[in-house]
């Protein structure tokens, strides 16, 4: 029973990051959102939606983080990675979006390929790129991020950042 803790508690300290970052990226996305609604008298939801994409999005990091060639340029310029991570990230979210939108059509089709040609019918096809196109920007923001911790090391970043003395002064 200790270990199984052990690991829903180690799984549960890495989806934190992901979820905080893009959790606080959604918020920012539906509350322009809703500004720019607000002169239209347009209601909007959307903060639920986002803490639910968020944990999403932070359990789909955590999926591609154990692929085996997730970190594939270690020893070269930051860049390389941050480019490919980012890519892998946006390639797997799109995935999961395009299926989660499939899989509520399968319930009311008979079969996947009626149920495919209903959605890419239906799907509104602005608002799942736009999406798609703020999920590169954050998944590149949030490679360069990691990519800088995992070079420079979380207690200089924390030192750089915050000022925080590390235990080696």
């Amino acid at each position: 029973m200790k270990k199984l803790w052990a690991i829903i508690k180690h799984e549960f300290l890495l989806v934190i990051p992901p979820t905080i970052f893009f959790f606080i990226s959604f918020i920012l996305i539906v509350t322009t959102q809703r500004l720019i609604l607000r002169e239209y008298n347009v209601p909007l939801t959307g903060y639920a939606e986002s803490l639910i994409g968020a944990l999403i999005v932070g359990k789909v990091v955590l999926i591609v983080d154990t692929l085996p060639f997730i970190n594939k340029f270690p020893d070269r310029p930051l860049f390389y990675n941050i480019a490919w991570k980012s890519s892998i990230y946006f390639v797997a979210t799109l995935l999961f979006r395009y299926a989660e939108h499939l899989i509520s059509f399968m319930r009311t089709h008979e079969n996947f390929a009626e149920a495919n040609q209903q959605l890419l019918n239906e799907i509104i096809w602005p608002h799942f790129w736009l999406v798609q196109m703020w999920l590169a920007v954050l998944f590149f923001m949030y490679c360069t991020i990691r990519e800088l911790i995992r070079v420079i090391g979380k207690e200089e970043i924390k030192r750089l950042f915050f000022g925080t003395q590390t235990s080696s002064h």
